[in-house]
């Protein structure tokens, strides 16, 4: 990809679009909407405002990790702990289209609210082309919603700009490296840990699969490992175990560890035997609620690389 052309071309449609305009950009802590509020920011000036919600669906210190990436890139920027809102929204919630709905929904809510307060016309989002691909676009199969495509509620009030639209992943973060804005961050779901909890969300599993989720990043860190993407999933069923000489009835986690190269298809990662021992046990050890720990084998397709 030509990076100067397209960031020209964008320049122009974004001057002709929100010529004396202001907007605000919804950024999750990923690569893709922090590119986009980059994009428009750089256009726009103090007639952004960048928004991340902390929606207690995040990984350990993302919030932080968030701020710090916003304050490097002289972005406009607010940070709101919504995290009650979100987490109560989704109290008995097990369908994961309705989950996914349910959050987009709520994230419009906040941000609509947001933009009123700030006199913005525009929502900028870091849609790229896998999500609307995925989320049914043109005449293709719905395969699920992503939240900032087919999440979002019909009687928006708020117009929507989507500066990635036609982006594959690779291209996205040709552009975060342009712009050193940390282009090997894994993808991360809008939806967050809600859709890596099979079955209702509450504070407990989202405790349990946030201290899982460290051990494993932290040890793909170690190893070395540059995957395309890897994360914890908690399910629902629990299984017989032993901690010490006591019977546990606990939780089973699933590991999934993937190669791409634009997401529309993954392979799953050989890893090494050796590096699985260490997750499982240091997860187990750590972990009392989890008591085993598979490795997911599956391509996309036929799965997806989420779970829900």
């Amino acid at each position: 990809m030509n990076i100067v052309f397209f960031l020209d071309e964008k320049k122009r449609e974004i001057e002709k679009l929100l010529n004396g305009k202001k907007a605000i950009a919804a950024v999750s802590g990923g690569v893709d909407s922090t590119v986009a509020a980059k994009i428009v920011g750089d256009v726009l000036g103090e007639r952004l405002l960048v928004i991340y919600i902390d929606t207690g669906l995040m990984r350990l210190d993302e919030t932080k990790n968030v701020e710090g990436i916003l304050k490097k890139l002289n972005l406009n920027f607010k940070i709101l702990d919504a995290s009650e809102e979100f987490i109560s929204s989704l109290n008995n919630v097990i369908d994961p289209e309705q989950k996914r709905k349910i959050i987009g929904h709520k994230f419009i809510e906040i941000l609509e609210r947001e933009a009123f307060s700030f006199g913005a016309e525009y929502l900028i989002q870091g849609t790229i082309a896998p999500d609307w691909i995925e989320s049914g676009g043109g005449l293709r199969d719905k395969i699920k919603s992503h939240h900032n495509v087919g999440g979002l509620p019909e009687n928006m009030k708020i117009k929507i700009y989507e500066p990635l639209r036609d982006l594959y992943k690779d291209e996205v973060r040709e552009l975060a490296q342009h712009f050193g804005i940390p282009h090997d961050r894994q993808p991360f779901p809008g939806p967050g840990l809600a859709v890596r909890i099979i079955g209702e969300v509450n504070k407990e599993k989202l405790t349990i699969l946030k201290k899982a989720t460290k051990i494993l990043e932290d040890k793909v860190l170690n190893y070395k490992m540059k995957p395309w993407q890897y994360f914890v999933v908690l399910l629902n069923d629990r299984s017989t175990g032993v901690h010490g000489d006591q019977r546990v009835y606990g939780y089973t986690v699933a590991i999934r560890i993937v190669e791409s190269i634009d997401g529309m298809t993954a392979n799953f990662m050989k890893v090494d035997w050796e590096f699985l021992d260490e997750v499982s046990r240091e997860i187990t050890n750590k972990i009392p609620e989890i008591n085993r720990v598979v490795y997911d084998i599956t391509d996309k397709p036929p799965a997806t690389i989420e779970w829900e």
